[in-house]
């Protein structure tokens, strides 16, 4: 237990050994919490103890803790309680594992025992084999009882494991028992707590609800005051509506006097126009028949006039070139003059009417004019009245003066007559002159306004003013239920805009139109100017479709105006063109769109109006120097770019030091407004300004002050530069650090470049980070880093990692290596490639010289071989065929060294470290000097020796410089698949196809062809050339068409661009068939659905011998053979029907082959169209039924939803919707083309000659093939009732009756149709009732057919309509069903047995329906038949000689009724249902004989069951059978009076009952069984209330019976109600009995029920012999 261990911690110095783990994979427990709390709880009371500030803090913080450290411990102690249960548990179960494996093992030992017992005693009989098998038990059973001896073992071991665990959990039980026990104590003291503080808030709560309470009574009162308020407002606001109603309608009426008078001025005058147009359009009739008798005048004479003019050219023409001149140039000129001539004449006749026009006009206005002033009426003042050139003088005249020009609001007749002269002069002037008077438009509208209601403008009318109380409320149309109602009316009057486009079956969904470009965007605006776009709008509908513009939304009105005219009716792929202006008043960004309105549904283009922003931008985040080496300085550029419309001050400073702005250095405008984009809205724009703007913005004044601050930089370093940021960088960014340009202005649509210098100083790497801010708060703060590596060596590679991409296996690849060194001394090179890849990578050359502060270039051969993978081990991998291949430079030493250079490192040898012989320097002398310069090669390092003294100088480079060869290394293998190709035999009369492929398992691109292909063999595609992609398989195919019947064997050659060959080799051989096809390929017609084309071909045996031995195959030509054979093996699901399929063909004989082809469609199609009919009509079904038959639709949904796809079954099963859904297809298909390969196998003999049993030795080596083109196409003629179905059926018809059915058929074709039909079966059940003999184009024609059957039978016949395009076969299904009925009753008698007598008894039975129709049923009984009463008037049958009884009716009741009745007596039967029949019988009076027949008859006609009705009546409740008739079944016509019943007990006598037994006598010595006969008791169930429930009954003279040989039982006994008991009679003859004298006793039988009854039985015994 590794976790237990942590549950208590030890003390002093206690050490867990070991820990213990239990068996058991259910448990776990963390006991981690606990460990806290432990380690906790000594340390609660310290906090307590300490007082003031600082323990008032701690409190909040210790409770929590408490709290947690609470819950933690509980959630411990659980765990460890339920950990002890469960060990507890399994250890009860170990222990019982114990026991049970030692009573095992004490069962083995008895046995083994008793097996040595047996085996001793088994040796002393010598019986081997049971000593055997007692020794095999024996090994067996101490096999056994060592594995349970191992169990226990194991067993034991885990019981020790778990009590230990036990042990330790009980130790840990009673450790933690103090801490449970102060547990409990602090819950019990927390739900002291928490009761007080819940009766707390409950005193709280009651407080606050009863302070809630008064306010909502205050509530209601107010509330009431305002009602009351309101009430009054609106009180007076209705009495004021009411007056202003009032005023309303009385100037409503006038008006609307008025307008019925214009109206019906109006009605009157539009009734002359139409009089008018009416008679215009009867001129203009009239006028279009006399032009088209002139115009054929006309066309007469110009055809004349043109040959004429023809004859006169042809003349003129011969003229001009007998006279030798140029006719093609006269006849020119001709022309030419007769053009002038027409244009003169048109020119003269233009200005004629130009003149009569002018004239006209003038003449018009003069009428005018006139009739103008005779309308004027005279002044009532001699006034002149003023011409409108006057006054409009005299307005000018006012307006320059300051003067107010008066206009009047009322005119008199007066003034309105003298302006309607002006009037005709404005209509006289021009529009330039109009222009030069703006005012005389609006005068005179001034002049001419009158009020539409008389008095309505006077000053004595007041002005109704809205009350003050009336302002506050909403206007109209401004509420919640206006704008509702405005929006249901808005969407009913666009719901009869829009209308669904439907096209070839297709409707169309989306958006009607698409915008180029697709959003309106107005970028970087400047307030009060003005921007226009224009959008282009493309018809994306499938037909024509119109466009509407709806307006732009509510806030963009006031900035944005469409201009659009619609352009009518757009076809598919129109467009039209949009004008959007945009007008900024505000600097804001907005965003709406413009809304359109088309004929399939309302679209919108999205518009988007942005202000001049600021987006600053870095050109990159990292920025990498590489590996430098100490010393050097370099440098990069950053790019900052303002890809917004606004400029704004920048500044670069490390990211540990930011700092804000100066304000005072900003050049901005405090009254600019700046807003923020984010940096992917311009992103695109950064790429759009041209690199002349960015020279030109990289050359602004601002690069001008940084050329200045350069300059100052050059001054003494005391004096700072003004204007420049002075930081002072961190030791971690010493070296890296920004140029001496780091703000400033950038402008919009700009960039600036900043440099960053990395100066190395110590080796590593080195990082550092900086930020950009900018004078915009709304621009978010930009970082980027620098990373440099310093190095102390002076060689490098710039090109660490030298990529050959990918390269195959056996080519070989070079590159070159470039070196450069930083060292001021050349240094001498080695090239050393890793041993794994020398084999494969090689470096030239392998030694060389780099000169000082030089480059040298190396020269990389790299030549994969196919044993790379092994080779390189580690550096190549496998699964990615990678090569990572390392190379090494190591520099060897220097070459020379100059004295100066020398003399320089000796001076700077004492401030240097890692020199050899300690870094110290002696004094030498001038002349060891020179000595002490020769150059000393040391390890790694240069070393100058002296006579008195030596010095070492730094190693040049101590470690190699190295760099990575990476490549991809691939194979050039092409694969073809399968290797080799096997055609097998092929007949010279066909070719063979067979499927390769080609694979390339190179990672590069291949070419490759087949070269050398003979002649009978053709690659496709593309005749065997192409290019593979890598990795890429690629199927051909190969043609093998056999010239000869030879064998082949060949082989194909695939050669790749690098002239690699793969070869496939191929066998075949060629065989001449014996039979021939004369055909072996068959094109038919276009043939409708489910109609039949027949093509016919001969199967031709061209050997001519009978001979039966086999034909050597393949040979050159036709061999002699006998009859051969040959079956077609058609497609499965192929609508293919050949016939035969099987035959032979004799030799130098042919056989006819008939092929028919029957187009239908796929099962898989129809049954998804069903499946589909089937789904909407459930979902239409549940909007048409109310909610009952909606429930049940739900459950029928509900499991369609579970099975979602109907089976084929199901389908079948759903005859009607599989045959609907093949007529829609029908009508809709859109045609097909099939092709069809039919082998035909060819064998040897005659079929006739083979047994049943033996099939045919076909030969696979001849086969045969016959290609079939199957094109199929919809049918002409298709039925439109019953949803297209072809199979009429009609259903079960009873044998005898007929049914009629209607089909329609309908041309779909565009021509018309003669009709014709096939010949149904005369003896047939179907015929057809009328014949239409023609279909006209679209005409559809109802056929009648009639169903009568004569028989039980299946009927099927097919019926075909023909026309000229094809034939519509129609299925006729019938099915004559004969009523079938099967009856419950085991026989054809239903006995009711005893009633008693005036009460009745009922017995049902059943009929079941076996047939598949309903049948008509009723109900008849013979009693109440009308033939019955000739039957009457005969003889009974006891005086006739008949030996038995045959009447069926007998004993009637005497009240006339019928003592038999039946329920139901007619009713109709459904198919598989059964009725149920209850009979009921009630005799009036005493009688054995109540009989009756009933019989079933079904339609009336046929009698189908007869059941005979039996039944008895007793007036007693007791009664005896079984013995023999002693009466006659036909009772006294009298009636018996009823007597008293003490009389007619003392009265009545005996009942006669005679049992006769016969015993047969055997001729054999065994004796014969006694005769036996049988009497039975019965007791009648009754309603009546009686004294006694049973019938008791005894015979007499039982002994001396006995003594006769007869044996009785039981002689006494007692019946139940409503039962029955037999009593048995036997008899045997006595010793003293006669044979030949038969023997006569009785006896007296008593029963005693509701009376007594005594009954004489009388036994008749006789011996009879058997024969």
């Amino acid at each position: 237990m590794e976790e237990d261990a942590g549950l208590v911690p030890y003390k002093d110095g206690m050490v867990e050994d070991e820990t213990d783990k239990l068996e058991d994979p259910e448990f776990e427990m963390n006991c981690g919490p606990l460990v806290t709390e432990n380690a906790i709880a000594p340390e609660q009371p310290c906090p307590r103890k300490e007082g003031g500030t600082d323990a008032k803090k701690m409190k909040p913080e210790t409770l929590a803790t408490d709290r947690l450290q609470a819950s933690q411990l509980h959630r411990s102690l659980e765990l460890l309680d339920q950990a002890f249960e469960e060990k507890e548990l399994f250890l009860q179960k170990t222990r019982e594992e114990l026991c049970a494996c030692r009573q095992r093992m004490d069962l083995l030992s008895k046995q083994q025992a008793t097996v040595a017992e047996e085996v001793t005693r088994e040796r002393t009989t010598s019986n081997m084999a049971a000593v055997g098998r007692l020794q095999a038990t024996s090994r067996r059973l101490c096999l056994e009882l060592e594995d349970e001896r191992d169990l226990q073992a194991r067993i034991m071991a885990v019981l020790q494991e778990n009590e230990s665990a036990m042990w330790h959990l009980e130790i840990k039980k009673g450790q933690l028992e103090d801490i449970r026990k102060s547990s409990c104590q602090r819950t019990e003291a927390r739900d002291l707590c928490l009761r007080a503080h819940v009766a707390q808030q409950l005193c709280r709560e009651e407080e606050a609800s009863g302070r809630a309470e008064r306010n909502r009574r205050l509530q209601i009162r107010k509330s009431l005051h305002m009602q009351r308020e309101l009430g009054l407002k609106h009180q007076k606001l209705v009495e004021d509506a009411q007056k202003n109603h009032w005023v309303a309608v009385k100037f409503l009426k006038a008006s609307l006097g008025r307008v019925r008078e214009r109206e019906r001025k109006q009605e009157l005058e539009s009734r002359e126009h139409l009089q008018r147009r009416m008679e215009a359009v009867l001129a203009l009739k009239n006028s279009i028949t006399a032009n088209r008798e002139t115009l054929r005048k006309f066309q007469a004479w110009g055809r004349a006039r043109k040959e004429q003019e023809g004859q006169q050219v042809q003349v003129e023409q011969q003229e001009v070139l007998a006279q030798g001149r140029d006719a093609f140039k006269h006849l020119f000129h001709q022309r030419r003059r007769q053009e002038l001539e027409a244009q003169r004449r048109a020119f003269e006749e233009q200005q004629q009417l130009r003149k009569q026009e002018i004239v006209s006009r003038i003449l018009q206005e003069g009428t005018k004019e006139g009739n103008c002033r005779k309308r004027q009426q005279p002044p009532a003042k001699a006034t002149t009245p003023r011409m409108l050139r006057d006054r409009t003088w005299s307005y000018i005249t006012a307006f320059c003066e300051g003067k107010a020009y008066p206009t009047a609001t009322r005119h008199s007749p007066a003034s309105e007559a003298a302006v309607q002269p002006m009037s005709l002069l404005m209509l006289t002037t021009s529009s330039e002159s109009m222009q030069n008077v703006p005012r005389l438009a609006s005068l005179e509208e001034e002049t001419l306004a009158e009020p539409e209601i008389l008095g309505l403008w006077s000053e004595e009318h007041r002005q109704y003013q809205v009350p003050k109380e009336d302002v506050d409320r909403k206007p109209v149309g401004e509420t919640k239920m206006d704008k509702d109602i405005l929006a249901r009316m808005l969407a009913r009057l666009r719901s009869g805009v829009v209308h669904k486009q439907v096209a070839s079956g297709r409707e169309f969904k989306g958006r009607p139109f698409n915008s180029k470009p697709e959003r309106i965007h107005f970028k970087d605006f400047d307030v009060g100017k003005v921007y226009k776009k224009k959008i282009t709008l493309i018809n994306a509908t499938y037909t024509i479709n119109y466009c509407k513009l709806v307006g732009v939304e509510q806030h963009l009105r006031d900035f944005i105006r469409v201009d659009f005219d619609p352009p009518g009716p757009l076809s598919a792929g129109m467009s039209c063109e949009v004008l959007v202006t945009f007008k900024p008043m505000i600097n804001q960004d907005l965003e709406g769109s413009i809304s359109f309105l088309a004929q399939t549904g309302g679209f919108s283009v999205p518009l988007k109006c942005s202000t001049k922003k600021c987006s600053l931008s870095l050109d990159k985040e990292l920025i990498s120097f590489g590996s430098y080496m100490v010393g050097k300085t370099t440098s990069r550029t950053i790019t900052l770019t303002n890809a917004g419309g606004l400029g704004t001050r920048f500044r670069f400073l490390p990211a540990s030091k930011a700092c804000k702005l100066d304000e005072s250095q900003s050049a901005l405008k405090p009254s600019s407004l700046y807003t923020y984009e984010d940096r992917s809205l311009y992103e695109g724009a950064v790429y759009d300004v041209s690199e002349t703007l960015l020279e030109a913005s990289t050359s602004s004044p601002l690069d001008t002050q940084s050329q200045k601050e350069s300059e100052k930089s050059k001054e003494p370093e005391g004096v700072p530069a003004a204007g420049v940021m002075v930081t002072s960088p961190s030791e971690a960014q010493a070296q890296i650090t920004l140029g001496e340009v780091t703000e400033g202005e950038i402008g919009p649509f700009s960039s600036i470049r900043v440099p960053v210098v990395f100066t190395p100083a110590v080796p590593g790497e080195v990082h550092a980070q900086f930020q950009v801010e900018s004078k915009n708060p709304q621009c978010p703060t930009l970082y980027f880093r620098a990373t440099g590596v310093a190095v102390d060596v002076p060689l490098w590679v710039p090109k660490p990692i030298v990529d050959l991409k990918i390269c195959m296996y056996d080519r070989l690849y070079q590159d070159s290596v470039l070196v450069h060194t930083r060292s001021k001394v050349a240094l001498r090179l080695r090239f050393e490639v890793c041993k794994e890849l020398r084999g494969h990578l090689e470096l030239l050359p392998e030694t060389g010289y780099i000169q000082a502060l030089a480059s040298c270039s190396v020269q990389l051969k790299f030549l994969p071989r196919q044993s790379l993978p092994e080779d390189a081990g580690e550096y190549f991998d496998k699964d990615t065929r990678v090569l990572e291949a390392p190379m090494t430079i190591w520099v060897a030493d220097q070459v020379s060294v100059a004295s100066s250079q020398g003399i320089g490192l000796l001076h700077k040898a004492q401030s240097a470290q890692g020199w050899m012989g300690g870094g110290r320097l002696s004094r030498c002398s001038p002349e060891g000097r020179s000595k002490a310069l020769e150059p000393h090669r040391s390890s790694g390092g240069l070393c100058l020796r002296g006579q008195d003294w030596e010095c070492g100088l730094p190693h040049a480079q101590t470690k190699p410089v190295g760099f990575t060869v990476h490549a991809i290394v691939t194979t050039s293998d092409l694969e073809l698949c399968p290797s080799a190709l096997d055609f097998g035999y092929c007949t010279i009369y066909e070719a063979i196809r067979a499927s390769i492929s080609l694979c390339n398992h190179s990672l590069l691109p291949q070419e490759f062809g087949f070269v050398g292909l003979p002649k009978f063999v053709d690659i496709q595609p593309n005749d065997g050339f192409g290019t593979i992609l890598p990795l890429e398989t690629l199927q051909l195919q190969v043609l093998f068409q056999p010239t000869k019947a030879r064998e082949y064997s060949f082989e194909l050659v695939c050669k790749s661009k690098i002239n690699r060959c793969f070869k496939l080799s191929c066998h075949a051989v060629g065989v001449h068939p014996p039979l021939e096809l004369s055909h072996y390929q068959i094109k038919f017609a276009a043939t409708a659905l489910y109609d039949t084309s027949v093509a016919l071909l001969y199967v031709t045996n061209s050997h001519l011998t009978m001979s039966p031995l086999p034909r050597v195959v393949p040979s050159g030509g036709p061999c002699p053979g006998g009859p051969t054979s040959f079956e077609f093996l058609p497609p499965k699901d192929a609508p293919i029907t050949i016939s035969p399929l099987v035959g032979t063909v004799l030799p130098g004989k042919r056989c006819l082959v008939r092929v028919a082809f029957q187009p239908t469609l796929p099962h898989k199609l129809v049954s998804q169209e069903a499946l589909q009919t089937l789904s909407k009509e459930s979902e239409a079904k549940p909007l048409q039924k109310d909610v009952a038959t909606q429930r049940k639709d739900v459950r029928v949904q509900d499991q369609l939803g579970q099975a979602p796809t109907l089976q084929k079954q199901e389908l079948e099963a759903r005859a009607d919707e599989y045959q609907a859904a093949q007529a829609t297809l029908a009508r809709t298909f859109q045609g097909r083309f099939d092709k069809f390969m039919v082998p035909c196998a060819v064998a040897s003999g005659d079929v006739k000659d083979k047994r049943e049993l033996e099939p045919l030795s076909f030969s696979p080596h001849n086969m045969l093939y016959l290609e079939l083109w199957c094109p199929a196409v919809a049918p002409a003629v298709v039925v439109t009732s019953d949803r297209g179905k072809t199979v009429i059926d009609f259903g079960h018809i009873a044998v005898g009756h007929h049914s009629i059915k209607k089909v329609s058929l309908q041309n779909i074709c565009l021509e018309d149709l003669a009709v014709d039909f096939s010949v149904l079966n005369p003896q047939g059940p179907f015929f057809l009732v009328n014949t239409p003999s023609r279909l006209r184009a679209g005409e559809t024609r109802v056929l009648a057919l009639s169903f009568s059957p004569h028989e039980s039978v299946l009927a099927q016949e097919r019926l075909e309509v023909v026309t000229k395009r094809g034939a519509l076969p129609l299925t006729l299904l019938g099915t004559g069903v004969a009523s079938l009925i099967t009856c419950s009753l085991d026989g054809d008698v239903l006995d009711m047995g005893y009633v008693l007598a005036r009460e009745s008894i009922s017995m049902g039975f059943k009929l079941q329906n076996d047939s598949l129709l309903p049948i008509k049923f009723s109900v008849q009984l013979d009693s109440l038949s009308g033939s019955r009463a000739p039957t009457q008037k005969e003889l009974p049958q006891f005086l006739t000689t008949q030996p038995q009884r045959t009447d069926i009716v007998g004993t009637q009741n005497h009240s006339g009724q019928s003592v038999f009745s039946v329920t139901p007596v007619t009713g109709i039967m459904d198919p598989g249902r059964a009725q149920d029949f209850t009979v009921t019988f009630s005799p009036d009076h005493e009688s054995l004989y109540f009989s009756d027949r009933l019989q079933v008859v079904l339609f009336e006609k046929k009698v189908s069951h007869q059941i005979q009705l039996k039944g008895a009546a007793r007036e007693h409740m007791m009664f005896v059978e079984g013995g023999d008739p002693l009466d006659v079944p036909v009772e006294s016509l009298t009636m018996i009076p009823a007597s008293d019943t003490e009389h007619r007990e003392e009265a009545e006598e005996l009942k006669p009952v005679l049992l006769t037994l016969n015993y047969i006598q055997l001729n054999t010595d065994q004796p014969a069984p006694p005769a036996a006969r049988e009497l039975r008791v019965g007791c009648i169930r009754t309603t009546q209330p009686s004294l006694k429930k049973t019938v008791e009954f005894g015979l007499d003279g039982i002994a001396w019976l006995q003594h006769k040989g007869f044996s009785i039982e039981p002689s006494r006994g007692s019946v139940d109600r409503g039962q029955t008991k037999t009593i048995s009679v036997s008899w045997a003859p006595p010793a003293d009995f006669d044979p030949d004298q038969p023997l006569m006793v009785s006896t007296l039988l008593q029963l005693r029920g509701d009376v007594k009854e005594s009954y004489k039985v009388i036994f008749v015994a006789h011996v009879v012999t058997a024969l």
